[in-house]
């Protein structure tokens, strides 16, 4: 047995007391990602509670273990050689409320669905989140990457995002600290700069009390402008940023790329920007779609789009 082999087998035992059978080796991922694509993750633990979350982040922190918090698996393209750390899957899913005046805030755990928090919101009458209600990620997910969508998102309504730092412990940042920008906050430009990650445990929702049949109609109508221009299937959700002054399906649609395959993967006939897979791809399918995708809309129209998935594992990039 080698040295990396005995470190493994030492961390497997510590997660094991600690995690009992949350706790899995070798876990293939596809099927905790909506695009239903990628390799096995080297360990694997469920965790139900922002304790937990906390705890499976830290124990990777102190054993030098990259670790990658998964919750609903959109937003995220997994490689198919998976993921060599810890994947936190995240069901950490608490809900409470309390009220401040005349609003009423929403503390959510960060493994919260934020489709099914929407409806919750707008079944109590509290607006706010309606436009996420067809959004297939969580709490966590959209705080991290500013989801939004029918003129609404995330930075219009969070407040306070406690957070794990690691090698410092919890802290409470406020929405300004969050920098939000388009698709963007200081916790998603920190991705891919080889440091551990700060993990967002929990978010302060503020809400804005409004008659149930008003929301509810509000949501009909967001679902149903949703079928109409949103294909059905497995993808990872929206896969470019909006350029300034653009939108990038419609680039990609120009670009002549509707319908355009690379193995068990095409880009949607009924949304430019949406990647879908037909059952059989792999997720270097999925890749190079984007990659077909960026150089052509940069070769045609001068605009260098911007991922709005992240990448996740062990990628083998060519030329």
């Amino acid at each position: 047995m080698n040295l990396k082999t005995t470190v493994r087998e030492t961390i497997y035992k510590r997660y094991r007391e600690v995690f009992g059978e949350a706790f899995q080796v070798d876990v293939p991922l596809a099927r905790y990602t909506s695009a239903r694509v990628g390799g096995p993750a080297d360990m694997f633990v469920t965790v139900r509670n922002a304790t937990e979350l906390q705890m499976a982040a830290e124990l990777a922190y102190v054993q030098h273990l990259p670790y990658f918090v998964l919750g609903g698996g959109s937003n995220v393209l997994i490689a198919d050689d998976g993921f060599d750390g810890l994947i936190i899957f995240n069901k950490a899913r608490a809900v409470n409320f309390r009220h401040t005046g005349a609003n009423v805030v929403c503390v959510a755990e960060s493994g919260m669905n934020l489709s099914s928090l929407s409806r919750q919101c707008a079944a109590k009458g509290l607006g706010g989140l309606e436009w996420a209600v067809a959004i297939p990620g969580t709490v966590g997910g959209a705080v991290v990457g500013n989801s939004g969508a029918h003129g609404g998102a995330m930075a219009d309504s969070v407040m306070a995002v406690t957070i794990w730092e690691p090698g410092y412990g919890t802290r409470i940042c406020s929405g300004e600290e969050m920098a939000y920008g388009y698709r963007d906050t200081i916790l998603k430009r920190e991705q891919g700069k080889y440091k551990p990650r700060r993990v967002v445990l929990s978010a302060e929702l503020q809400m804005t009390p409004e008659p149930v049949e008003v929301l509810m109609a509000r949501i009909d109508g967001f679902t149903a402008h949703r079928k109409q221009t949103q294909p059905v299937g497995a993808s990872v959700g929206s896969m470019f940023k909006n350029p300034e002054n653009y939108y990038a399906g419609y680039l990609i649609e120009t670009a002549g790329l509707k319908g355009y395959r690379v193995g068990g993967a095409h880009i949607s006939d009924k949304h430019a920007n949406f990647f879908l897979n037909d059952e059989n791809a792999t997720a270097e399918d999925v890749r190079a779609l984007i990659a077909e995708a960026w150089h052509v809309v940069r070769e045609q129209f001068g605009v260098e789009m911007e991922l709005e998935v992240e990448l996740v594992g062990e990628w083998q990039f060519g030329d």
